[in-house]
């Protein structure tokens, strides 16, 4: 698979890399361990080297996942995770709210490695902006743990323009990890000039819409109540029936192309911007071999014309997260 650089310090990464928080949890289902285990070692075998997780997926139980099917490929994977939630550290259990005070961070990095089965890890991100901890203490502690070389890259998802700012003057920030997709545009008005200006680079998670864009998913289908799309009213059955037009649109640009739409919405990502790298989620070989299969999938100057001027005209129904969630983003 083609590579690509994340950040102006040497970051480099499979151009599509996998993102493994539904491996454990989130989408109303706890797939078997010994079931994801062989889906992560295909995803290295076919050439993915960059792989995400969270110490709050689960909370734990990703990490652990993670560290244990990349074990045997250490040395030739970048392993990204996260800190910034109030988790107790050795129980796992939720305190509630975000914690990103520096001796917590400290701490939670220790777990994150055990974890991890590494002594190092390759992108810390801090989760969300904690509003109660200044960015210049968090990037402080982070530029701490990369002196200490028990990580290399720092890290932010779903930050603001100024927080990027903020973190960048402290410890040069490689990638900000934010959701980017045809029907979650909202980076590019601020936050892609803002990347671009700084040598920053771009990870979108829910590159396919959390499933909406691959074409599987319409206003008939049911979410279990433990599904994270339950709550999301992105995902209300008039809203899905509203926001159908887009993937309308993929589909016809798929057919001609020979693709799918889920690759051709990755396929679109990719295009913009040579610092992007998105990654989309599965529990399923099949699916992850579609996902791949984008990096190949060339759209032309009209494809793309096409996309904007149809993209132009369907608006978007029902908001990306519930309300509580958004709250944390974008600060």
């Amino acid at each position: 698979m083609q590579k690509r650089k994340l950040g102006n310090d040497g970051l480099e990464v499979s151009a599509i890399g996998l993102g493994c928080m539904g491996m454990t949890d989130a989408y109303g289902q706890r797939p078997d361990k010994e079931k994801m285990i062989p889906i992560i070692r295909a995803a290295v075998e076919r050439g993915v080297t960059f792989f995400d997780t969270a110490e709050n997926y689960g909370p734990f139980r990703n990490e652990e996942l993670v560290g244990e099917a990349l074990a045997p490929y250490r040395a030739q994977v970048v392993i990204a995770t996260k800190f910034g939630w109030n988790i107790d550290p050795f129980t796992g259990e939720r305190l509630g709210g975000l914690n990103s005070r520096p001796e917590h961070i400290k701490i939670a990095t220790e777990g994150m490695l055990k974890r991890l089965k590494t002594d190092y890890i390759d992108l810390l991100y801090q989760h969300r902006v904690d509003p109660e901890v200044p960015m210049e203490d968090v990037a402080g502690a982070v530029k701490g743990l990369i002196q200490q070389g028990k990580v290399r890259h720092f890290g932010l998802s779903e930050a603001g323009a100024q927080s990027i700012r903020r973190a960048q003057a402290v410890q040069p920030v490689t990638a900000l990890q934010s959701e980017y997709s045809l029907w979650t545009r909202e980076p590019e008005a601020e936050i892609l000039p803002t990347l671009a200006e700084l040598g920053i680079g771009l990870v979108p998670y829910s590159p396919l819409g959390k499933g909406f864009l691959t074409g599987r998913i319409d206003e008939r289908t049911k979410f279990d109540s433990s599904d994270l799309r339950s709550r999301i009213p992105r995902f209300e059955p008039e809203a899905l029936k509203a926001n159908l037009a887009l993937v309308d649109l993929l589909g016809r640009i798929a057919e001609r192309k020979g693709a799918t739409p889920a690759q051709v919405a990755l396929a679109w990502l990719l295009a913009q911007k040579p610092w992007i790298v998105p990654i989309p989620g599965t529990t399923r070989l099949a699916r992850l071999e579609e996902n791949i299969g984008a990096a190949s999938v060339d759209l032309a100057a009209d494809d793309f014309r096409e996309i904007e001027d149809a993209a132009a005209k369907i608006t978007v129904r029902g908001a990306r997260y519930p309300e509580e969630i958004l709250r944390l983003s974008g600060r």
